[in-house]
């Protein structure tokens, strides 16, 4: 079978660096070494995580926080965001 997402509106942000999106309550990253990430290649200082029903995601500089149809925040990859929504 195939389905198709109902079409609903959403808010999101596009999260650069902390405090962008002070209503997800992200979190820098808690971390005792300055890692490099392999999604997008930023330090582990540049990154936040955001709480999610699912758990802490980390959200890299440039990620979208989406606030989802029960309130909840979760982070999305700019290139599924894209792929995903348009502006309403």
């Amino acid at each position: 079978m195939k389905y198709r997402k109902k079409p609903v509106i959403i808010d999101a942000w596009q999260w650069l660096k902390n405090g962008d999106v002070p209503e997800a309550n992200t979190h820098p990253i808690d971390s005792d070494t300055e890692w490099i990430c392999q999604q997008c290649g930023n330090k582990a200082s540049q990154h936040n995580n955001c709480p999610t029903l699912e758990g802490w995601h980390i959200v890299c500089p440039g990620d979208y926080i989406i606030k989802g149809v029960k309130g909840e925040f979760y982070p999305c990859k700019p290139d599924i965001f894209e792929l995903t929504y348009e502006k309403a």
